[in-house]
């Protein structure tokens, strides 16, 4: 049995509270940050706030093990006296979104051989994929997930107000957005890249941009002169 406190109220602390309450094997509390009046002991102390409230909220909590749940921050973020480390699930959580967990990727790192083997068992509780990567390494997989995640997801809403602004249904694109998804599991990006930009299609893409208004256009151009550059 492992005793778990989670401290927090976002999408991370409430998918990861769903998720530790199905198993038997933990034993499980969660509180919100703000009431950190009586914080209950626990194996496992999982700190799941804003990146710019760990260090502020970590010197709180005296419990023995404390991690935090962010990618783009240092385990010497944490400002416990005690033992620390990282329990990040390189995932994008969204409320009322159900997760499965056993697809995402546990990405952990400890102080000592003892505490990452204790976050390792946690995490096999309720996942599958787990990885041993360090502060260095675990900044640098954020800049990637923002790039194939939050900034691809901006792509998508561009789009969807292209299609909204001419009457399109914006799941015509569904295929092609899951094409483009699958095929990457096969081929590097960089080979599997098409479009006007790798073609220099120089008519289309004028044409295009004379559709796009002032900040589209400007992405456009902007992506465009990257593609090419690096083909």
């Amino acid at each position: 049995m492992i005793s778990v406190l989670i401290v927090g109220d976002g999408n991370v602390a409430n998918h990861l509270n769903e998720a530790f309450g199905k198993v038997d094997e933990i034993q499980l509390t969660k509180i919100n940050s703000r009431k950190l009046e009586n914080i209950p002991s626990a194996d496992i102390t999982i700190l799941a706030v804003s990146d710019d409230a760990i260090a502020e909220v970590s010197k709180k909590i005296n419990n023995d093990f404390l991690v935090h749940t962010s990618g783009a921050c240092s385990i010497k973020e944490l400002q416990n006296k005690n033992n620390k480390g990282v329990f990040y699930m390189l995932q994008t959580f969204t409320k009322n979104k159900p997760v499965n967990f056993s697809k995402v990727p546990f990405c952990l790192e400890a102080d000592n051989t003892k505490n990452y083997k204790l976050l390792e068992k946690l995490a096999s509780l309720i996942g599958k994929n787990i990885y041993k990567i360090d502060s260095n390494q675990r900044e640098k997989l954020h800049v990637a997930a923002v790039f194939v995640n939050n900034f691809t997801n901006y792509m998508y809403a561009i789009g969807n107000d292209i299609c909204e602004k001419h009457q399109i249904p914006f799941e015509i694109l569904y295929p092609l957005i899951e094409e483009t998804s699958e095929k990457i599991k096969s081929l590097a990006p960089k080979d599997a890249q098409t479009g006007p930009a790798i073609r220099k299609d120089h008519q289309t893409i004028k044409n295009h941009l004379n559709l796009l208004d002032n900040n589209q256009k400007e992405i456009y151009q902007l992506l465009t002169k990257s593609i090419q550059n690096g083909a």
